[in-house]
């Protein structure tokens, strides 16, 4: 979910609208989702390399993080969408902390879209853990940079890679729709041969 930021910058905005926008092109992609195919999608919130960035805009994202998951865990409900939030807790604030275990307990239950969100997550940090999630099939990156930035380093060994230029508050269930299309006309190998060719 790259680019709230420098989206926000273009329309002389403050970085806090971007990430208030990310917000509500979350709510349309975890919407779209299941109607796309889509079973598991695990967005990348916050990295444990984002604490780097200025305190009142770190702070601004964890109010805003509390915030989402308040409104938005009725809605998750209804949807029949599974909340997990992966990476560290410990340096979470206590409010945020609430609302995660909050919606995670209002959504255990739910079948039709497991959706992670990492928070605090690295890559590396995980596999020196051992903590390890399903392997990824699709990785898409919004924002026009093209790079993992710590995102499942090891589950995404065999990912396919998809790079958008638009910036994350303006990806929308079309474009999921297009990556999602390519995805399925890409032929994956994981190392062999082609099915055509094995024999």
């Amino acid at each position: 979910m790259d680019g709230n930021g420098r989206w926000a910058t273009r329309r002389g905005l403050p970085r806090a609208a971007g990430h208030s926008a990310g917000a509500r092109a979350v709510r349309r992609i975890v919407e779209a989702a299941p109607g796309l195919g889509i079973g598991q999608l695990t967005l990348f919130a916050f990295s444990a390399d984002n604490w780097k960035r200025p305190p009142d805009e770190v702070a601004a994202l964890m109010r805003l993080f509390a915030r989402y998951l308040r409104s938005e865990t009725p809605r998750l409900v209804a949807n029949g969408v599974r909340l997990e939030v992966v990476g560290r807790r410990d340096r979470l604030p206590a409010l945020l902390g609430v609302a995660i275990d909050a919606a995670e307990q209002a959504t255990a239950g739910n079948e039709t879209l497991f959706l992670r969100l990492l928070v605090d997550y690295s890559g590396r940090a995980a596999i020196q853990a051992g903590l390890l999630l399903p392997d990824v099939d699709l990785l898409i990156r919004t924002g026009g940079e093209q790079r993992l930035s710590d995102f499942l380093l090891w589950e995404c060994a065999y990912a396919e890679l998809h790079f958008s230029d638009r910036y994350w508050p303006d990806f929308g269930p079309a474009d999921l729709a297009a990556a999602i299309g390519e995805f399925r006309r890409r032929q994956r190998r994981f190392g062999g041969l082609p099915e055509t060719a094995a024999g």
